[in-house]
């Protein structure tokens, strides 16, 4: 069955700009390009991948595009765009010149302004984007999982992704209002989910599969089979689980469903979300 990794990162170490690696984070302070996924990708037979930005600056696409023209197996790019700019348009009517570019991410969960997602600016530049038939993944922690279908409703035409399950507390095991705020998301079916970044939202040396388990059967009832996605979070994973372990933590939670809604799982969604 093919499958495709939605969610990559790839960087060249810099202490300054990689301030966020703190030093509990120590496991991923180092360079981490394509050539070092890929054969941790084959062993479960995925070829395909979508690299995700992980430096907040125009400079970042320029990278990931660099390594995308040299490296097969990154189908597409997710990449950085603030969609405040007042020069947004210029910037996607030069990235329309590539088409690995599929659509961006801006970093919100650490935001001051918590509802930032829900400012005029803000969501003028992501119609913006929906014109250019860009997607946008939305990374945030729980609090601001409430803004998200509000959001989803004012953009009808825009496609969203919802990264690492919404973060859910899964250190603490706390599970309701998490739910709660998943499914008034999934309500809104512009909006998808990756099945990504558990691993780290757990206890990073003491987790254990069945710890997963609710959250995991909580987005499918939630989106379906036809809006979940998969992504290692490669190579932040790394901080508290394998690939192999990111890779057969999600396998076996969806080995029980149907052929058609593992095929969709596995490609078929990411490739209709991202128009790969």
């Amino acid at each position: 069955m093919l499958k495709i990794d939605t969610h990559q990162h790839f960087w060249k170490y810099d202490p300054v700009r990689d301030s966020w690696i703190t030093p509990e984070m120590a496991v991923i302070r180092g360079d981490f390009l394509p050539d070092a996924v890929r054969p941790l990708m084959q062993q479960h037979g995925i070829y395909d991948g979508i690299a995700v930005q992980a430096d907040q600056s125009l400079a970042e696409n320029n990278f990931l595009l660099g390594l995308a023209h040299r490296c097969d197996h990154i189908r597409g790019i997710v990449g950085w765009i603030d969609p405040r700019m007042p020069d947004l348009r210029a910037h996607l009517e030069r990235y329309r010149e590539e088409p690995l570019i599929r659509g961006f991410r801006y970093i919100l969960q650490d935001e001051e302004d918590r509802a930032l997602m829900l400012q005029p600016a803000f969501k003028k530049g992501l119609k913006m984007l929906a014109q250019y038939d860009y997607t946008f993944d939305i990374v945030v922690h729980t609090d601001q999982l409430v803004h998200i279908p509000i959001l989803a409703a004012a953009l009808p035409g825009q496609r969203f992704m919802l990264d690492h399950l919404g973060k859910p507390p899964i250190r603490d095991k706390s599970l309701h209002t998490w739910r709660l705020r998943l499914e008034n998301i999934a309500a809104q079916e512009n909006v998808y989910c990756k099945l990504s970044g558990m691993v780290t939202e757990a206890d990073w040396q003491r987790w254990q599969p069945a710890d997963f388990k609710p959250y995991l059967e909580t987005v499918w009832e939630c989106f379906g089979a036809q809006r979940v996605l998969f992504g290692s979070d490669w190579p932040v994973c790394l901080l508290a689980g394998s690939y192999e372990q990111v890779h057969n933590l999600v396998d076996d939670f969806v080995s029980r469903f149907s052929h058609a809604e593992q095929s969709a799982f596995w490609h078929g969604n990411a490739q209709r979300f991202y128009n790969l």
